[in-house]
């Protein structure tokens, strides 16, 4: 099980979250904050702190944020736009830093003003 971020986030990227990540598992692309499923610790401290109420425990996804579940796990498992291999699981976001790229659906999405 796992944490998930949805939508709200996209073009947002407070990032209070992962300050508040123990597990440093939350990754930045370039609109949006991905989860890794493989590393994350169901603390749900990410949750808590988030300003625009875009994480959710995986069973409690709204309807129209289930796309999201697939997706962010996707980020780390796909080869995504920009990059020659998956990110896979690379033992935390702070020593990696920015991706600069998202998901297929996040970079399908309206931007926001």
């Amino acid at each position: 099980m796992t944490y998930v971020i949805g939508s709200a986030c996209v073009d947002v990227v407070d990032k209070s979250c992962v300050q508040d990540c123990p597990a440093d598992c939350i990754y930045e692309g370039e609109r949006s904050l991905y989860i890794n499923p493989d590393e994350c610790v169901d603390c749900a401290a990410c949750a808590f702190i988030c300003k625009v109420d875009a994480i959710y425990f995986e069973t409690d996804l709204p309807e129209d944020q289930k796309q999201h579940l697939a997706d962010n796990a996707e980020f780390f498992t796909k080869i995504l736009p920009g990059r020659d291999a998956p990110l896979g699981t690379p033992g935390g976001a702070t020593a990696l830093g920015p991706v600069g790229v998202d998901t297929p659906l996040v970079s399908a999405m309206p931007r926001k003003h």
